[in-house]
């Protein structure tokens, strides 16, 4: 391998490992030591946030909508928990990403995008968490957080992608999650950290002697190449001030005893309690939950299997099984915008200031469909309230990720375009 390429290889595993996006009129800021690390206090009126919740298995959707639209829809059996906070939200029929795959494109819910059609788009699979993130996630210590399992069908949590078509690992419980948000490292750790991003800095600095002593020797289409190559390397370098001083920064103080993990159905709202103090912290503005794998319906009392009762071929009491656990899912989303309403973001509440949306990839586990989604999105400055029955087909069909533009413009991300989307009309 010659010394360039060798460097270009080190240059991207640097920038997948930082994890931080590439914005060189806001990170130039960080450098002359005016940057939103330094001057971010906490949450602070015209942060936006957002969380997503993904469920691996699906909704019974012929409980979950109603028949009639607008704000005087009826109450049906899984909209039962969400009744007292139904103003803060909206429900859609319709949605969906125009793909098929069964279980396997549950993994597109935040992307739009099949994995196995990633490699020929530019952007890959990214799903829209973690593209605001790669802009905006610097403004907060974690650009996003992203929690769920490693155990269940399809090896665990594969909600999140990065532009390189990785999956991002989750925090797997409600303990590691207190961890991350409140925990500082040791002092061993803090050296062994400092130590990391010297050798990084270190090996920048080489990079850029490789690539100034190449310079001199190329055409002028090998000169552009190395341009951004230059561009790369500043980029990973104002990236690598921004850990370093994140790093320096003590974490916030925790309300409570660092909690135990239990089993992902008692740990449920622990889990949305973190996250909901995580985005009041500011520690971050991005967090993603995907609800599966573990979630055993033992833990409700049903001695069944979770994927297997999805496939009830209409068996009535599967469904009702399935009612339960989904019926506990939302509510514990409910209680979720609920607390985020009582929460104080300057002069608004911290709903205001964060989208929330909720559903899955798959319409109907029964039968593998993934069209019609279940989509619900709370807060965010949206007006709720209503049902809203959205053309699933036809030239008026509106894709979900419309709604994913819609929401990140509304994040401050610059963008006409995500996944499949023709607009930010929703």
């Amino acid at each position: 391998m010659n010394p360039i390429n060798r460097r270009r290889f080190i240059l991207q595993s640097l920038g997948a490992t930082l994890a931080l996006p590439s914005l060189p009129s806001l990170l130039a800021g960080a450098v002359g030591g005016n940057s939103a690390v330094q001057t971010a206090k906490g949450a602070g009126a015209g942060a936006r946030r957002f969380v997503a919740i993904g469920n691996l298995l699906g909704y019974q959707v012929k409980h979950l909508f109603p028949e009639t639209t607008g704000s005087a829809y009826e109450q049906t059996t899984l909209l039962k928990p969400l009744w007292d906070v139904r103003k803060h939200l909206t429900v859609y029929r319709g949605l969906d990403h125009g793909i098929k795959g069964g279980h396997f494109a549950v993994h597109s819910f935040l992307s739009g995008v099949l994995n196995s059609e990633a490699q020929a788009r530019p952007l890959g699979n990214v799903t829209i968490d973690q593209f605001m993130a790669d802009e905006i996630g610097h403004q907060t210590r974690f650009p996003s957080l992203t929690v769920g399992s490693e155990g269940g069908i399809h090896g665990g949590c594969q909600i999140a992608w990065t532009k390189a078509g990785v999956r991002v690992p989750p925090i797997t419980g409600p303990a590691e999650l207190f961890d991350r948000l409140f925990v500082s490292d040791s002092a061993s750790r803090q050296a062994k950290r400092h130590q990391e991003n010297r050798l990084q800095a270190s090996i920048l600095d080489s990079g850029l002697e490789d690539a100034n002593r190449l310079s001199k020797q190329v055409n002028r289409e090998d000169k552009e190449k190395l341009d951004e190559y230059f561009t790369s390397i500043r980029d990973v370098e104002k990236r690598l001030e921004l850990r370093q001083r994140w790093a320096s920064l003590p974490k916030p103080q925790p309300p409570f005893n660092r909690p135990e993990n239990k089993n992902k159905v008692q740990d449920l709202p622990m889990l949305y309690e973190l996250l909901a103090l995580a985005l009041q912290t500011d520690s971050t503005r991005i967090a993603t939950l995907e609800i599966g794998g573990d979630f055993l319906p033992q833990d409700l009392g049903i001695d069944k299997a979770y994927h297997g009762l999805s496939h009830h071929g209409n068996d009535e009491a599967a469904i009702k099984h399935l009612i339960t656990l989904e019926s506990y899912q939302i509510e514990h989303f409910g209680k979720f915008v609920q607390r985020l309403s009582k929460m104080e973001d300057g002069d608004r509440t911290l709903l205001d200031s964060t989208s929330v949306l909720f559903g899955s990839g798959i319409g109907d586990a029964n039968t593998h469909k993934n069209s019609d989604l279940p989509i619900l999105l709370a807060g965010g400055g949206y007006r709720h309230g209503e049902f809203k029955k959205i053309p699933s087909s036809g030239p008026n069909k509106v894709p979900l990720c419309n709604l994913y533009v819609d929401i990140a413009q509304r994040m401050g991300v610059e963008t006409n375009s995500f996944g499949n989307s023709t607009g930010r009309s929703v």
